[in-house]
């Protein structure tokens, strides 16, 4: 197997020399299944365990491998298992809040190009939860691209409104299919291209295993049925794996969220913004919080409707998200103290009065 099928590039190329390792020893992490690993390397593909200093040094979730990790790896019984020694330096990464209650980032895909937000054209559609999507893969460094599923449903004018809305507000391209009728499905499959590595991005049971057989060519990968009260699908993927394509493009699928939990996404917020963030150095006040202050930009270009309120408003939501992550675990459990202590006085005060 060469590494250049697999995603190898100039990126992993200047890295591997940083770390003074061997081209031969480079492997990339292609399932994750719990704390089990396979990587594709020279030897193929084979299974693989992380060295107990590599587990010992993380200091948090976001340092154990993942799927798309390019990793440095020793092999063993005649190249049929391998260690992994290290990892090399991501060039992006897919991350979200970890369960729990802990301010932590949980890594979904590493070396991931391009991320593509599927939503269907009917009652799944939903613009915050696309902003959500976008603010994530933009603060890891991946392009963020729509797909829009199940065109079929709704009429071609409102596909194309859609499709409008979300390269005008959203400034990222869309691609558009249906697994009915089958239209959209050349001209997606064309846009993939060889080496690049690609991750489809949604919610539960929206059908990502669905498009990634389509795209196989086959039903490698297991699909749910369909709820009768809902019509949606069942959420059957439980692993992380790479996939390559004919083509040889590359595909992460991953498992779907429920909910995409926000965290301090200062840099991937502003980048999904850009018109928000272009527009606030119109603002007469430096610290302007964009909702009461005269002299408001932003608040002069919703009211002259080159920014819709729905948009102001995901904005709004997803900054106060952001910020309030931002708080250290302690500092939020000392405010959480601080307010349980208040409503606990205001109860005394008013048995006493």
């Amino acid at each position: 197997m060469k590494l250049e099928d697999i995603g190898y590039g100039d990126w992993q190329k200047e890295k591997v020399k940083e770390l003074a390792a061997d081209e031969a020893c480079l492997a990339r992490i292609v399932t994750v299944d719990r704390e089990a690993y396979t990587v594709a390397g020279a030897a193929g593909f084979v299974p693989a365990e992380a060295t107990g200093r590599l587990l010992y040094s993380a200091g948090s979730p976001e340092d154990l491998p993942c799927v798309g990790d390019w990793v440095v790896v020793a092999y063993l019984d005649g190249q049929k298992h391998a260690i992994i020694h290290d990892l090399v330096p991501r060039r992006t990464v897919l991350r979200r809040r970890a369960p729990g209650g802990r301010a932590r980032y949980q890594p979904i895909a590493a070396n991931v190009d391009v991320a593509y937000v599927v939503q269907s054209c009917d009652a799944d559609f939903n613009l915050n939860r696309l902003d959500r999507c976008v603010v994530m893969a933009t603060d890891g460094g991946i392009t963020p691209k729509l797909l829009l599923t199940k065109c079929d449903l709704v009429a071609e004018a409102e596909v194309n409104r859609l499709i409008e809305t979300v390269k005008r507000d959203h400034g990222i391209e869309v691609a558009a299919v249906s697994s009915v009728t089958a239209a959209g499905w050349d001209a997606f499959a064309k846009a993939l291209e060889r080496g690049v590595t690609y991750c489809l991005l949604g919610s539960s049971g929206v059908g990502k295993s669905t498009l990634l057989n389509r795209l196989l060519g086959s039903e490698r990968l297991a699909v749910g049925s369909v709820r009768e009260k809902d019509g949606k699908g069942r959420h059957t993927t439980t692993r992380r794996q790479l996939i390559a394509l004919e083509n040889g493009a590359l595909f992460i699928d991953t498992p779907g969220m429920r909910e995409v939990g926000m965290m301090a996404f200062g840099a991937g917020l502003e980048g999904s913004f850009q018109e928000i963030a272009d527009g606030a150095g119109g603002c007469r006040y430096a610290d302007c919080t964009h909702t009461v202050e005269e002299g408001c930009a932003i608040l002069s270009m919703v009211a002259e409707g080159s920014l819709s309120q729905e948009r102001y408003e995901s904005y709004l939501k997803l900054l106060k998200e952001s910020e309030h992550h931002e708080m250290t675990y302690l500092e939020k459990k000392t405010k959480d103290r601080a307010f349980g202590k208040m409503i606990k006085n205001y109860g005394r005060f008013n048995r006493k009065s």
